[in-house]
């Protein structure tokens, strides 16, 4: 056994990390405020929010689509919001007869609407599935938005807003993934949802 590895050295270095990229992410700051008030536009008016993602992003993907439909702050009206992986029998049969890469693609066609918003989730920018849902869903009419690592990969051409976090290592990456997944559930909660009276606007640990 490497006792090194367990030692908590570990645990510093990647704190010091992370807030190097913390630091490198209040460039981001206007991108953020560009996909709050689309997403309130889009909920506001009547649509919903499609997400979708692989591994730890499909994880990212269906935690922030269940603040939306449940709650992120205080008490308050559910929000459209859809993870697309979370349909096992429409993943496995897509999977099946069309192909791994297609399981979003056909799902964003059959539910996506002009209005909507579609949010990819690829620490790479490059994962197939999304891609293709993400030109399914320009197709459709519907807004992009991708959440990628430094560079943003082949989704950035296709992201109406691009949401690059400044790195290359994926869990430092996924970690700014649910930061800027938080402050938007924030920002879009308080912007549509007026707190229950004596609520507060900040979160309450809950289960």
């Amino acid at each position: 056994m490497k006792e090194q590895a367990l030692s908590a050295e570990v645990f510093l270095s990647n704190l010091h990390e992370h807030e190097q990229v913390l630091a490198d992410m209040a460039a981001l700051a206007p991108q953020v405020s560009d996909v709050a008030r689309r997403l309130a536009q889009c909920l506001a008016s009547g649509g919903k929010v499609l997400f979708c993602g692989n591994g730890g992003s499909a994880a990212d993907a269906q935690h922030l689509a269940a603040e939306f439909t449940g709650r992120y702050g205080y008490d308050r009206r559910p929000l459209a919001a859809v993870a697309l992986h979370c349909d096992t029998s429409a993943l496995t049969a897509i999977g099946n007869d069309y192909g791994f890469d297609h399981i979003y693609m056909r799902q964003v066609q059959a539910l996506g609407r002009p209005g909507d918003m579609l949010v990819g989730i690829s620490t790479s920018g490059n994962s197939a599935n999304v891609l293709l849902a993400m030109e399914a869903a320009r197709a459709a009419g519907l807004t992009c938005v991708a959440l990628t690592g430094q560079g943003g990969g082949r989704m950035a051409a296709l992201a109406d807003v691009l949401l690059a976090v400044p790195a290359s290592r994926t869990p430092r990456i996924q970690e700014m993934h649910i930061l800027l997944g938080h402050t938007l559930c924030g920002m879009v909660e308080q912007a549509l949802c007026e707190p229950p009276h004596g609520e507060s606007s900040g979160t309450k640990a809950r289960a």
